[in-house]
């Protein structure tokens, strides 16, 4: 009888992480708070770490160049940590276009922002990554949020190009659902970080960034939500990026959860009263971390359940993970891929996630890694 309970309690915890969440969030979204954006124009500091991004720079800082915003209310900072390439170089061609250089020997991201955000004056700080253009209305609409005095920080948008591989597809898919979750809870009160390619924060909110955080974009963003400020999403201000394959989506997807385990040491109020989002929270981030556990307890535990309930199970589990394994034999246009495929993407999250524990046993550092891609395919429409 207890492999039963623990089935069906397996299965009914599954079923409202995958659906039961999403359609909760979207009806109680119909009733969300409004945010009052305005056009306005406070000073900004666009700070850009790099670290070995000369194949990204150039194009970077002439999207940056371009913005639609008074050029006498922008510093533009490029922190270079520990740089072995040209990316130093590239960033001192831009030197009298009003673009600053900070070289820093190698300690991280988080070290390296810390020391950007010390050297600049900016009201609202904007942190984007090096490797994805920005739009040249970006800057301009993710401002406008601030003109709300409840929000403290602002997510742009990533549009990730089309794929043409199935793997590619499939995490756009997934990329999508997750912005619409985002969206959802924007319009609640609140997002739980930000997308760290690119986003905003008010200087004051700001605080000092552990040295082995790996996730600033959910760090900093939460500090100002617990100091009673709104995180928002607007999907009107984009930033571009290549879709990424399975095996790197996989590298990424280790380093985000095991971000989210940091995250929860250091803001440990996010379970508790204190965290006005608490369901939200528990049904969507908190969730991702112990589903591939959950699915785990049905997979045993089926063996347990009476027949024909014990048959249809066990073999419905074994059929889905047996075409996840055997996704890269089956030709890219058989029908069965369309099946294969997604199953193998949610196989490999769920591994991810399971991996991301690996940040209790290793340095943060490890889980970094050095993006290679060609900048030619990173052109703002």
């Amino acid at each position: 009888m207890s492999a039963v309970v623990i089935f069906w309690a397996s299965c009914a915890a599954i079923l409202y992480v995958l659906a039961g969440y999403p359609l909760l969030l979207a009806y109680v979204a119909r009733r969300g708070r409004a945010i009052r954006r305005s056009p306005i124009f406070p000073s900004i500091a666009i700070v850009i770490p790099v670290y070995n991004g000369e194949a990204f720079l150039k194009n970077k800082l002439r999207s940056v160049l371009a913005l639609e915003y008074p050029r006498d209310k922008m510093e533009i900072l490029v922190v270079s940590d520990g740089s072995t390439d040209s990316s130093e170089s590239i960033a001192r061609e831009f030197v009298h276009e009003g673009v600053e250089l900070l070289t820093l020997p190698r300690g991280g991201k988080p070290t390296a922002l810390n020391a950007a955000i010390a050297q600049t004056r900016g009201e609202i700080l904007i942190l984007t990554d090096v490797r994805q253009p920005l739009a040249a209305d970006s800057v301009k609409l993710l401002v406008e949020s601030f003109a709300d005095p409840s929000v403290g920080a602002v997510s742009g948008e990533l549009v990730i190009g089309a794929g043409t591989s199935a793997d590619a597809k499939d995490i756009g898919l997934y990329w999508r659902f997750e912005l619409w979750i985002r969206d959802r809870l924007s319009r609640v009160d609140s997002i739980f970080g930000a997308t760290g390619a690119f986003y905003a924060i008010r200087r004051e909110l700001a605080p000092r960034i552990p040295a082995d955080i790996l996730l600033d974009d959910m760090y900093l963003p939460l500090s100002a939500f617990f100091q009673g400020y709104r995180l928002v999403l607007d999907r009107r201000a984009r930033a571009y990026d290549i879709p990424s394959e399975r095996a790197t989506e996989f590298h990424r997807k280790v380093r985000t959860l095991a971000g989210n385990y940091q995250i929860l040491r250091s803001y440990p109020a996010l379970l508790g009263p204190r965290n006005r989002m608490w369901i939200h929270f528990v049904s969507y981030k908190f969730a991702r971390l112990l589903l591939p556990w959950l699915l785990v307890a049905m997979a045993v535990s089926s063996f347990g359940l009476p027949n024909p309930w014990r048959i249809l199970f066990v073999s419905g589990q074994g059929l889905f993970y047996l075409l996840a394994a055997l996704d890269g034999f089956i030709p890219p246009k058989f029908p069965l891929k369309r099946i294969s495929s997604p199953a193998l993407t949610f196989v490999t999250m769920m591994i991810a996630a399971v991996r991301g524990l690996v940040i209790f046993f290793v340095p943060a550092r490890t889980l970094w890694k050095v993006t290679s891609a060609s900048s030619s395919k990173l052109t703002p429409d």
